[in-house]
């Protein structure tokens, strides 16, 4: 009776993973590190695929290509530093966001996704700049418009339309997180965070 009970364990050991069973976890993580080796240009697919080790099968089931998959990781990078940033720990609302906004920012500019895709492919970002809003932008704003509903709730926040708000704000942040290279050297990286800090407060204060 043991001998038939090991054979199959033995069988269903072999087996490869269901597709439905592998994490994207998994295949993202293999896209970031193929991605900041080679460029997204010249990552293929196949590439992602074999790095993560699942199927090429697996790996349309889920994305139909290279640049929907690195939108897929730039969203899991970005909704987690919106996670880690956002803390209630701060005296207001209003400090909370501020605060929250400058951290995601200075993150972002020197974040080695970000980097890489801006040193060697950088039309990968126009259609998110001039033409359409990304998850992770969208998830942004919602952010932002509860955070600024709160404020206005606290006192610590101006009157005004929380949705238009927000978008001043996140683009004011874009710029800096993606321009703020252009204008200042590493090391004076916190004298852009520190006048967006001010500018920010500014605009909220009521």
């Amino acid at each position: 009776m043991s001998q038939r009970n090991s054979e199959p364990d033995s069988e269903t050991s072999t087996r490869p993973t269901p597709a439905n069973a592998i994490g994207e976890e998994r295949i993202l993580d293999a896209a970031y590190e193929l991605l900041l080796a080679i460029g997204m240009r010249r990552m293929t697919m196949a590439d992602i695929a074999r790095h993560a080790e699942v199927s090429r099968a697996t790996l349309y089931r889920r994305w139909p290509n290279v640049q929907a998959v690195v939108a897929a990781l730039m969203t899991r990078e970005w909704t987690t530093a919106l996670v880690s940033a956002f803390q209630p720990d701060t005296a207001d609302a209003r400090s909370r966001l501020v605060e929250g906004v400058v951290e995601v920012v200075a993150n972002t500019r020197v974040h080695p996704l970000m980097r890489k895709i801006i040193e060697l492919d950088p039309e990968f970002l126009t259609p998110y700049l001039l033409e359409r809003r990304g998850s992770s932008t969208v998830a942004h704003l919602a952010l932002l418009e509860e955070g600024i509903k709160l404020g206005q709730a606290d006192g610590s926040i101006k009157d005004g339309d929380p949705v238009w708000l927000a978008r001043q704000i996140i683009l004011v942040s874009m710029a800096s997180a993606v321009s703020g290279p252009v204008m200042a050297e590493p090391d004076e990286y916190p004298k852009l965070d520190e006048e967006l800090r001010v500018m920010l407060t500014r605009y909220l204060t009521p």
